[in-house]
């Protein structure tokens, strides 16, 4: 018994998952896909700094990094992370193949700090913001009241504090 057709078989079949390997690395899947949404100020407390919060949607298949951000109102912005009740600033902010980065109260954020005014609601703050792979997304942000929280249906409310 030969086991050439075997030696075939397993050469056709090695053949066909390196092509359709190939096919994959080669666009198979798509990369990061992001739009922004909710995003929003709130009227800052004092007149030295100020949260941004949003939404990055990625609908794409490969993940991409939030790394940095640019405003109108302040040459440093930062990305702060929140964890176990505990805000650092860090480097870069994961945006999820086919998922959401959520930037909001109590949670990850964006700080502008030493702004160069402090604005006011009703006013729109341009904010860009920097990925890893993507180009940059430039957004016009509403300031909305120092209570304003957006409900999970994307409306706006305002909290009684």
């Amino acid at each position: 018994m030969s086991d050439r057709p075997v030696r075939r078989s397993l050469g056709l079949a090695l053949a066909a998952a390196l092509l359709t390997a190939g096919t994959a690395a080669c666009g198979g899947s798509s990369g990061p896909e992001l739009t922004v949404e909710g995003a929003y100020v709130p009227e800052p407390v004092t007149a030295d700094r100020a949260g941004g919060f949003l939404v990055v949607r990625n609908d794409g298949d490969t993940a991409d990094r939030l790394v940095s951000a640019a405003s109108d109102i302040s040459d440093d912005v930062q990305i702060h992370e929140t964890t176990g009740g505990r805000m650092r600033r860090v480097d870069s902010l994961t945006v999820p193949a086919n998922g959401a980065l959520e930037l909001s109260r109590g949670g990850n954020h964006l700080m502008f700090m030493d702004l160069e005014h402090k604005p006011a609601e009703g006013e729109k703050v341009s904010v860009e913001l920097r990925f890893e792979k993507s180009d940059p997304i430039t957004v016009e942000v509403p300031v909305e009241a120092v209570n304003h929280v957006p409900d999970a249906s994307g409306h706006t409310e305002h909290s009684e504090e």
